[in-house]
């Protein structure tokens, strides 16, 4: 049967289907990830379609007296190995030609293609505004040779889509056990003060770990955080189980007033950078190893909060006065992950998750300096989050697991009396 649709037009349709949620087989959490590899999929194709344009010196159905011999012959499935699983990229043959053509993206029997490059060409493209000698140089990168100036606006138009279609998507399916917030400081705009990016991502009760939101947050005042909990509320998210924060006062005080029920776990890890910032030298290693022993080994919420107070008292009594201080305050949030899973514990105390996340967004910003807007910062961070986060282990809940979070889930939930009650 004659085809009448370029490989590349038939790709741009299942992006088409998938973002207006027509697809069933894909599970909304793989929604993103899937676009990823489609993408991936739509430079590969549209550059091997336009190398052979370049070769035959025409386009598709295009005439010219000038142009050589030989005429396009239907497509050959190529499969490849790359870092998304498996791709199939439709190669163009040539019969009656001078030559065989032959594609220079693909060598001949390499099976497996790195896609580090392709990564860096679609979000590098993307973020630095389609700069025709950024995306030249990011194509000579990859092996992918020139890009059309069509090409690269057609790649910006649907890229921008897709961050917009991350930024609307429907929430409500989704069940959280743990919430992690976090911001990073980034060169937003070409001048000025580095302004705060909120990045918000959490772990489902069915184990998956999903990219929830990504937002401008200029300096990660209270109202930023306000705004981005709205969001996600007004597109169905519920409370989560457990929020885990550092100590930004103003994140603080929105969690208060977004999930109030929820519990709120603070980052034992930058608590501890606190404490031992006030202390000697010669004392820092020895309370470092205390404080640990003490969440280690304690057995319960209550057990950890009367190990940790009586670390308290024995900086006081050492004159550690600040140090002791420090440390008290707000001691109970230290201490909430003792509730929880015991595997889990050690991973949901503090926000080193999303800061290993966020610091390979720093990685990639600090080849590209200063971005020419926000809406160039914000897609980065969220096309890195979403490939750092995508490649992730699932995890783990067993049966004992489950019971227990059942169990807290429940003791959030009000009972019918106070329900009565406030309804009177």
């Amino acid at each position: 049967m004659r085809r009448t649709l370029l490989p590349s037009v038939e790709i741009e349709k299942e992006i088409d289907a998938l973002l207006a949620g027509v697809r069933v087989d894909v599970h909304p959490l793989e929604l993103v990830s899937e676009l990823g590899r489609l993408g991936v999929r739509l430079v590969l194709q549209r550059a091997v379609e336009e190398e052979v344009d370049d070769w035959l010196g025409r386009a598709r159905y295009e005439r010219r007296v000038e142009a050589a011999p030989g005429k396009r012959n239907g497509y050959r499935p190529r499969r490849l190995q790359t870092g998304e699983g498996e791709i199939v990229v439709e190669v163009p043959q040539v019969r009656d030609a001078c030559a065989p053509f032959t594609s220079k993206l693909f060598r001949r029997r390499k099976r497996f293609l790195a896609t580090e490059p392709l990564q860096a060409l679609v979000i590098g493209a993307f973020v630095r505004g389609l700069s025709m000698r950024d995306v030249e140089s990011l194509c000579e990168e990859a092996g992918l040779g020139q890009v059309s100036k069509s090409t690269a606006s057609r790649l910006c138009k649907e890229l921008r889509e897709r961050f917009q279609a991350f930024r609307g998507r429907d929430l409500s399916g989704l069940r959280l056990v743990c919430l992690f917030l976090d911001a990073i400081f980034l060169p937003v705009r070409p001048s000025g003060a580095k302004e705060g990016v909120l990045c918000a991502w959490g772990i489902t009760e069915g184990g998956e770990r999903v990219l929830l939101d990504v937002c401008l947050g200029m300096r990660e005042a209270e109202e930023d955080w306000l705004e981005l909990g709205r969001s996600l509320s007004r597109r169905g998210l519920r409370a989560p189980l457990l929020v885990v924060t550092d100590g930004a006062p103003g994140l603080m005080n929105a969690i208060e007033q977004l999930w109030a029920d929820a519990d709120r776990q603070r980052c034992t890890v930058h608590r501890l950078r606190n404490v031992l910032a006030k202390l000697p030298e010669r004392e820092r290693e020895r309370v470092k190893v205390a404080y640990w022993r003490a969440l280690d080994e304690a057995a319960t919420q209550q057990d950890g909060e009367r190990r940790l107070r009586t670390l308290v008292g024995e900086l006081a009594d050492a004159g550690y006065t600040a140090a002791a201080a420090c440390l008290a305050d707000d001691l109970e949030a230290l201490t909430v992950h003792l509730r929880y899973p015991l595997k889990h514990r050690r991973v949901w105390r503090s926000t080193n998750l999303l800061e290993r996340s966020l610091g390979e967004v720093k990685r990639r910003t600090k080849v590209i300096g200063r971005f020419p807007g926000e809406t160039s910062c914000l897609s980065l961070c969220w096309a890195v989050l979403d490939l750092v986060i995508a490649g992730a282990n699932r995890v783990r809940f067993d049966d004992l697991d489950r019971q227990l979070i059942e169990r807290i889930t429940a003791e959030h939930k009000p009972s019918h009396e106070d329900e009565e009650v406030v309804a009177a």
